[in-house]
């Protein structure tokens, strides 16, 4: 079995923002050398997640009205230790941290409009997001 490591590395100027980090994940794929196996995807941060869907800028602002509707600014019990960014704990839990990629004869095996998003909920700092390609 083959396995190759990568770290992403992001700082959104904004709190929020989706990146599409599809190419990148690609090129990662290519280099791995793995012909089938898996690409694990997974925000090593508590406030930011990955979304599999598609590049379609309605859909996107749909997605983070969404979740501002399910997981509000508000005064969370969270705040209390001085954080601000009760909201963006919630949104992530409900988004979720990780995705789970195919990689079939040496490169992502996506649906016809998937593409792969780093997602931030507090952004402003620096984050990472670890890449792990796994397989033959």
């Amino acid at each position: 079995m083959t396995s190759a490591t990568e770290y992403l590395w992001f700082e959104t100027p904004e709190r929020r923002a989706l990146v599409n980090i599809t190419d990148r994940l690609e090129t990662i794929v290519s280099k791995s050398g793995v012909r089938e196996g898996m690409c694990l995807v997974s925000a090593m941060h508590i406030t930011a997640g990955i979304w599999v869907n598609d590049e379609e800028s309605g859909l996107k602002q749909d997605l983070l009205e969404w979740l501002e509707r399910l997981a509000p600014a508000a005064d969370y019990r969270h705040h209390r230790t001085g954080e601000d960014n009760g909201d963006a704990h919630l949104k992530r839990t409900l988004l979720g941290h990780q995705a789970l990629l195919p990689v079939t004869k040496g490169a992502l095996d996506l649906g016809p409009w998937e593409q792969v998003f780093y997602a931030e909920f507090d952004g402003r700092r620096r984050k990472r997001v670890v890449v792990k390609v796994l397989g033959e």
